[in-house]
């Protein structure tokens, strides 16, 4: 009977350091990215000022490039959509226009931490965009579609100034699928 008892506290040790594992795992990313987003703030004001590229840290494989807001909430954007870019922060993906400029300038991030808020964009919504040249840029929301990844429909190279925001779909999901939430939204003006 007490070699039961000794396996069954044991078993529940074991269980409790699992369930503790996981917690702290499930914690990781959002805290992860909180952090990053006081040192791309650093390094976002650092390029504005010095006017080049600066890294938020020595080992990063990119670098901040705009300031996104909307809803009251604001994000420091990196280049590219690698994994560690957009483990950090919103990406602003590779062969896409800047923001401002003729084209469809586009955004990635994670549904649970910098793009959490996106499902709350509604048409006529503000969204702004600062880039690392100190231009800064407002476009109003025109709608919202789901998507599968693949058939997104986005083309850099459309008539006009666009912004599209991208992430995954449904926004509570905690597996990863193959369908998109994006926010399409069209410049409004520069701001001065």
């Amino acid at each position: 009977m007490s070699r039961t008892r000794t396996l069954g506290r044991a078993l529940g040790a074991l269980l409790t350091l699992a369930g503790l594992g996981l917690a702290a795992e499930a914690a990781w990313m959002p805290a992860k990215a909180v952090l990053a987003q006081i040192l791309l703030e650093r390094a976002f004001a650092r390029s504005l000022a010095e006017g080049r590229a600066v890294r938020p840290w020595p080992s990063a494989d990119t670098e901040p490039v705009a300031r996104l807001s909307f809803l009251g909430h604001g994000s420091i954007a990196l280049r590219g959509g690698s994994g560690q870019a957009l483990a950090f922060g919103p990406g602003h993906l590779d062969g896409t226009p800047e923001p401002g400029e003729p084209g469809t300038a586009v955004y990635a991030a994670h549904r649970d931490t910098h793009f959490a808020g996106l499902g709350g964009l509604r048409p006529g919504d503000a969204v702004t965009v600062s880039r690392r040249d100190g231009r800064t840029f407002r476009f109003r929301v025109t709608g919202a579609r789901v998507a599968h990844w693949d058939a997104s429909r986005l083309d850099p190279a459309a008539p006009g100034r666009h912004l599209a925001l991208v992430t995954c779909w449904p926004l509570d999901a905690t597996a990863p699928g193959g369908l998109r939430l994006i926010v399409d939204a069209e410049m409004d003006g520069e701001a001065s």
